[in-house]
């Protein structure tokens, strides 16, 4: 037998295969033997017909030339791509030149491999680098968001609705007179100026006193959904139950005992602000890492087969299934509802896909150009990490580690290290 491989493309690869004559009629006696057992001819015992009487029935020899080349392909065709340290990414396409007993076997298979990548500058690329600055505004957001969570709903008796109020009330809508569905309600909650109720409603609303009664007359929108009320003119019946509003507490350093582990407003205050400047220093580190990405990736040179996107495409629906799933939802019910069909639902994809696939090709020729390894302290390191994520003692995980979870861990550390020599490197504008 002889093999040889023949480069197509950066990234396509031909190999071809001659196979000694004595091993292809080897592997033609054990196809009769399967087939023999699948044909029953008049005369013979299942699985006992001679070879010849088959062939006579069934064309000639060619009706075992398929089980045959299997078994054959099967011998050869890993050990070639092992031998050759070919990263095959899709299946092969083969063609047959010639087969038959007595004869040489000789086929050919094209096959798609991970493509090479050209390099182009990735040491000191120039990238602009932004300082996200926190304002004093954005300190005093954050401690508000809090002061609302701690706020309480008093009732309110000595005075009319306001802006910002929560009203209980009962209603009765009617248009042309006549009361349409879904149009009354009572003990219903209303917080005024969330404009959650038609326009015009809420603004009317106000300076009503409590057991006070009143007609609100308002005009639906256009866009109603109800398309029998759109661009009606209506009138609402209204009676004000009740009335609460929302009383924050007071923004003092007992606020800031109660909330947090300061003493004091102003060393609350400073600790938001540094957690505020902490999340705007990690957004602008991202972003610079993802422009230092972007920019080895747009010097590089690579010719991506169809095939990796389609697999990571793959990859990226059989995510979004799992989160669906969590939800009860099923993905082919997903597509049906959003009006879409399959085709057009992985084209979504399709865009995200090649920049992942393209930036994981440069980011490895990186590592390969820059020799990165990892050590087993390393390995051991990233496996702790990721057992404080998931909750896992790291010793229990460690035992059910397999050979091939450690090679994914070994993988991330490099490419983190690849990822930190580019930024490293990277001048910044």
């Amino acid at each position: 037998m002889s093999t040889t491989v023949e480069k197509i493309s950066s990234n396509k690869v031909k190999l071809s295969f001659d196979i000694d004559a004595a091993q292809f009629d080897a592997a033609m006696d054990k196809a009769y033997i399967k087939v023999r057992g699948q044909v029953t001819i008049p005369g013979f015992r299942k699985g006992r017909a001679p070879r010849k009487m088959i062939e006579n029935m069934y064309g000639g020899e060619g009706v075992f030339y398929d089980e045959a080349f299997e078994l054959i392909f099967d011998e050869v065709y890993g050990p070639a791509i092992d031998e050759n340290k070919l990263e095959v990414v899709d299946r092969p396409q083969v063609d047959i030149q010639q087969i038959g007993t007595g004869k040489n076997l000789q086929f050919t298979c094209e096959v798609f491999v991970k493509p090479d990548v050209t390099l182009g500058e990735y040491k000191g690329v120039e990238v602009k680098r932004e300082h996200t600055l926190v304002t004093e505004d954005e300190v005093n957001a954050e401690i508000e968001k809090e002061r609302n969570k701690q706020a309480a709903e008093v009732s309110v008796e000595d005075r009319a609705v306001a802006e910002g109020d929560t009203v209980n009330l009962d209603y009765s809508g009617s248009v042309d007179g006549v009361k349409f569905a879904g149009g009354t309600a009572e003990a219903q909650t209303l917080k005024i100026g969330s404009h959650t109720f038609i326009p015009g409603f809420e603004e009317q609303m106000v300076g009503m006193n409590i057991g006070e009664e009143k007609d609100l007359e308002v005009t639906f929108p256009e866009e109603y959904h109800a398309k029998e009320l759109a661009d009606k003119k209506a009138v609402f019946h209204v009676k004000v139950n009740g009335i609460t509003e929302t009383q924050l507490p007071a923004l003092d350093d007992d606020f800031a005992k109660d909330i947090s582990e300061f003493d004091t407003l102003d060393e609350y205050k400073a600790d938001v602000r540094a957690k505020l400047e902490a999340q705007a220093a990690e957004r602008d580190n991202n972003a610079f890492t993802n422009a230092v990405i972007e920019k080895v990736m747009e010097n590089a040179t690579v010719e991506i087969p169809e095939a990796m996107v389609e697999r990571q495409i793959d990859s990226m629906v059989r995510n979004f299934e799992a989160r669906l799933a969590q939800q009860g939802l099923k993905l082919a019910d997903f597509i049906k509802y959003t009006g879409q069909d399959e085709k057009s639902f992985r084209n979504q994809y399709r865009e995200q896909a090649e920049k992942s696939v393209r930036a994981n090709l440069v980011l490895e020729a990186v590592e390969n150009a820059e020799n990165f390894e990892a050590t087993e302290e390393e390995i051991d390191a990233e496996i702790v990490k990721f057992a404080g994520q998931i909750g896992q003692d790291v010793e229990n995980l460690k035992k059910n580690l397999t050979e091939g979870d450690r090679e994914y861990f070994k993988a991330d550390v490099i490419r983190d290290k690849a990822v930190k020599f580019l930024c490293d490197n990277a001048k910044a504008e």
